[in-house]
């Protein structure tokens, strides 16, 4: 019966999309674990499961027009997850970054802190994403070894760099700085701050997801674990945002 109905259902809401779209979408892929937990299965394959979703939601993406999808893969905080579960995971995130450049249909670009992960997987994630370079398509930022707080230290570190090679005495840099110098620097420079944050698996917290670019986001939180996320729970998440008030504080 919800092969037939759903299907119906998601037609009807795509008809009735509205106009007022989120340009950029953060995802928060969480509960993996948990679902291959309820379904009696090891980590491992709860992260293929999850991993095979990823591809799908970019589809739904392109479907209703985003320009920007920001994926948190893996967390600072996850590096410090046994070996026995995080080099498989490295693993398995690796190669759904490589089976998403191999699609030829978005650009991928690498946020995080690579310098983290294990010298192999750091360079094939870099060769993927500049195998799409030339892509015009959706960008789809690839967060993974991304921590908020990393991502701003970063930021002020690259900054302060910058200007220590151009000669800048500290005390005139102290005067000047503002908020745009900084966001010259963070790892998604250039792109439109994420206007709808979506988390999985019905925790409801950023736990470090794009702590600065999120400032004025929109959050909506699912009850599905990452693997049973659908379409119709992807739409319901583009509607829901379509359907608030943003007043940006005014």
């Amino acid at each position: 019966m919800r092969k037939v109905l759903y299907p119906a259902y998601e037609a009807r809401m795509l008809r009735k999309m509205p106009g007022n779209l989120p340009k950029h979408i953060g995802v928060m892929l969480d509960g993996n674990r948990r679902w291959a937990k309820a379904v009696g299965r090891d980590t491992a394959h709860g992260h293929r499961a999850g991993a095979a979703n990823i591809e799908p939601l970019l589809g739904w993406c392109d479907e209703v027009g985003i320009e920007v999808v920001t994926l948190w893969l893996l967390s600072t905080d996850n590096l410090n997850r046994p070996a026995e579960e995080l080099e498989p995971l490295l693993d398995i995130i690796v190669d759904a970054v490589d089976s998403l450049a191999d699609q030829r249909r978005w650009r991928l670009h690498l946020v995080g802190a690579l310098d983290l992960l294990p010298a192999a997987a750091a360079k094939r994630l870099k060769a993927a994403a500049e195998a799409t370079a030339d892509v015009d398509g959706m960008i789809v930022n690839v967060a993974v070894a991304y921590g908020g707080r990393r991502e701003i230290a970063d930021a002020v570190r690259s900054l302060l760099t910058e200007h220590a090679a151009l000669g800048t005495p500290l005390e005139e840099l102290a005067q000047v700085i503002d908020i745009e110098h900084i966001e010259e620097h963070l790892y998604t420079k250039g792109q439109p701050d994420p206007d709808l944050v979506i988390r999985t698996s019905g925790e409801q917290r950023l736990g470090g997801f794009l702590l600065w670019q999120s400032a004025k986001s929109e959050f909506y939180f699912c009850e599905a674990y990452w693997p049973d996320f659908r379409r119709v729970d992807f739409l319901r998440a583009i509607r829901a945002y379509a359907q608030r008030e943003r007043r940006f504080g005014a």
